[in-house]
């Protein structure tokens, strides 16, 4: 995405209609100050820019959205890849360490009722499908994205016989993946800033003409282009950690899903590997408890 404003202001105006004086004043803002105005309330743009606030909500309005919090969240998705680590450590919302505890817990909360509220369960029945259906599946998150591949990785490998991890370690992604065939499935999961190894990785799958499935914030992230099917959950961040409990507990639906269609033969596994946990001493028994 170029820096420009009016390349910006394309990208948000779904209705294509040309702006007044006053909300092109708003679109420069915008362009200019994206960082600062992607969380500014519409009383607050309106001051910044000079402008009434009647004139930002038209401009919402003008743009071919309902309202301005509809622009506001269209805006977040579109720049939230540009923020660099110290931009968004400008715009925590926790600045005194005391309220750290309740600004993030609130925050991550407000993402998982997001998160819900707008799942369009058709799409999240079309990925259970997809994957039930894979002969491998192959999942891929870099990066701060690492740990929730590792997580639904270790889970799948419980209900099917092919399940690959792709990391970014020794070997090149593109090895690892370079045996993708119609009818394996890969898992791209990406988060802003989104990683572009990701990214290639799903361009590469689609070309192997193996399906791919997106985790991903929004139908404006770079992953959405790539995928058969996109689950999207909200990671807005209150600061410069990334805000994966959304995205998390999506995949935790995901695999609880995924487990009720496998249910027989999902509890016979775990039948065999209590025998083997308990011959070798896998978990801490009663004894190691109360030392």
């Amino acid at each position: 995405m170029k820096d420009s404003m009016t390349d910006l202001v394309e990208q948000l105006n779904l209705s294509g209609k040309r702006l007044s004086k006053g909300q092109r004043l708003i679109a420069r803002y915008l362009a200019e100050h994206y960082e600062k105005a992607v969380f500014m309330t519409a009383s607050k743009l309106s001051c910044a820019v000079g402008v009434s606030e009647s004139t930002v909500v038209r401009f919402a309005s003008a743009l071919g959205y309902e309202g301005y919090p509809q622009l506001q969240r269209a805006l977040q998705e579109l720049v939230s890849h540009r923020l660099t680590s110290s931009q968004r450590m400008d715009m925590q919302t926790a600045r005194d360490p005391q309220h750290a505890l309740s600004a993030v817990l609130k925050s991550d909360m407000q993402n998982i009722r997001s998160t819900l509220e707008e799942l369009d369960s058709a799409t999240f029945d079309k990925a259970v499908s997809l994957l039930l259906g894979a002969e491998s599946i192959f999942v891929m998150g870099l990066r701060s994205a690492a740990p929730l591949a590792q997580f639904l990785g270790f889970y799948l490998n419980y209900m099917f016989d092919s399940v690959h991890l792709v990391s970014s370690g020794a070997a090149d992604v593109f090895e690892e993946i370079a045996n993708l065939r119609p009818g394996d499935v890969i898992i791209g999961i990406s988060f802003p800033r989104y990683s572009k190894r990701t990214l290639d990785a799903m361009r590469f799958a689609k070309h192997s003409g193996a399906q791919t499935l997106a985790i991903t914030d929004g139908p404006m992230s770079p992953l959405c282009a790539m995928a058969d099917v996109a689950l999207t959950a909200h990671t807005d961040m209150a600061s410069f950690v990334d805000s994966l409990a959304a995205p998390l507990s999506l995949i935790n639906a995901l695999l609880v899903a995924l487990g009720l269609h496998r249910e027989d033969a999902l509890r016979e596994h775990f039948r065999q590997l209590e025998a083997i946990w308990d011959t070798y001493e896998v978990y801490a028994g009663e004894e190691s408890q109360g030392e």
